[in-house]
C-alpha cells in the first residue's frame, strides 16, 4: 500500500468516491442488511409511527427497513447518488419515507427533532465520528434513542480477509490493512471505545450488543468482488494501481476461494462482527 492508500483509508474519503460506488452498494450492499438493521431496530425499541432519522444513509439500509416497520423517515447522505437510489426504492415501494442530501458532520435539522435517530455503517466511517455523534444526539428528542452500528474485531471480518489473501495471491507485496493504525471502518470495534464515545456525546444507559454477526451470501468471486468494493471507497483506494489483468486475477482466485467454501451447491457464507450501540439522550 502506498502512504497516499494509506492516508486515505484513515482520512476519509471524498463525496466523488462514495458517488461513485453508490449503484453497487444500492445492488449488493444494501439489499442484505435488512436483518441486521432490523436488530439494531429493535434494540433502539423503534415503534410504527415514530420519527426515524437514518445518518450518512447511503441507499438505505437501515432506513428502508425502518419505514417497513412503520416509522416516518428521513434519510440523509452527503452523496446524491446515494440519496437518489434511497428515493427511488421508496417510491416504487410507497413507503412514509424522504432521502435528502446532508453532512453528517451538519445535519440541517433542528434539535430535538427525531424519536430515534441511527446510522449502520454510515458514521462508522467518518474521520470526526465524535461530531457526527454530537450531531446525532443533538437532533434526538429528550428520551429518544440514537443506534450505531459498526463492524467489531477485524481479525474475524471474513469477507476482508478472502480479500487480502486474493490479493497478496497475486500481488505479494501487498501490505495488507495495517495493525497500527487500521481503516476508519474498524475505528470502533472495540466495543468499550464504542461505548465511551456514544456516552461523550452525551447519551445515557449505552449498551453495545456484540452477538449479532453480518452475514454475506455469495456464490462467485465476481459477487464478492462487487460486495466489497460497493460497501465502501476502501478496498478502491487499496487496489487503485493495480492493472486490468491483476484485477481480473484477484477476482479469479476470490472464485476459487468462494467455491471451496460454499457447501452442496450453495452460497458461500462469511460473516462479520458487529457493534450495535444504543443510548438514550
Amino acid at each position: 500500500m502506498t502512504n497516499l492508500q494509506h492516508e486515505t483509508t484513515r482520512r476519509g474519503f471524498p463525496v466523488e468516491a462514495w458517488e461513485a460506488i453508490a449503484p453497487l452498494y444500492d445492488e449488493h450492499v444494501a439489499p442484505g442488511e435488512s436483518d441486521l438493521a432490523l436488530a439494531g431496530l429493535r434494540l433502539a425499541g423503534l415503534r410504527a409511527g415514530e420519527t426515524f432519522l437514518d445518518v450518512a444513509a447511503g441507499t438505505g439500509g437501515l432506513s428502508l427497513p425502518a419505514a417497513r416497520l412503520g416509522a416516518k423517515v428521513l434519510a440523509t447522505d452527503w452523496a446524491p447518488g446515494m440519496i437518489e437510489h434511497f428515493n427511488a426504492r421508496v417510491a416504487a415501494e410507497g413507503l412514509d419515507a424522504e432521502g435528502r442530501v446532508m453532512d453528517c458532520h451538519r445535519l440541517d435539522i433542528a434539535d430535538d427533532t427525531y424519536d430515534v435517530t441511527g446510522s449502520q455503517f454510515g458514521v462508522m466511517l467518518v474521520p470526526d465520528q465524535a461530531r457526527a455523534l454530537r450531531e446525532m444526539v443533538r437532533v434526538t428528542k429528550p428520551g429518544g434513542r440514537v443506534l450505531l452500528t459498526a463492524y467489531g474485531n477485524p481479525g474475524e471480518f471474513e469477507a476482508l480477509h478472502f480479500f487480502i489473501s486474493a490479493v497478496q495471491a497475486v500481488v505479494p507485496e501487498f501490505e495488507g490493512i495495517p495493525e497500527d493504525e487500521p481503516p476508519l471502518e474498524f475505528q470502533v470495534s472495540d466495543p468499550e471505545v464504542l461505548r465511551q464515545r456514544m456516552t461523550d456525546a452525551g447519551l445515557k444507559d449505552v449498551i453495545v450488543d456484540t452477538s449479532h454477526q453480518e452475514r454475506i451470501e455469495v456464490r462467485t468471486g465476481q459477487q464478492l468482488w462487487d460486495w466489497l468494493l460497493g460497501g465502501n471507497p476502501i478496498p478502491s483506494a487499496l487496489v487503485a494501481d493495480f492493472t486490468d489483468e491483476q484485477r481480473d486475477d484477484i477476482i479469479r482466485v476470490l472464485d476459487g476461494m468462494v467455491r471451496e467454501r460454499a457447501a452442496h451447491n450453495g452460497p458461500a457464507v462469511l460473516t462479520a462482527p458487529l457493534n450495535i450501540g444504543v443510548g438514550t439522550k
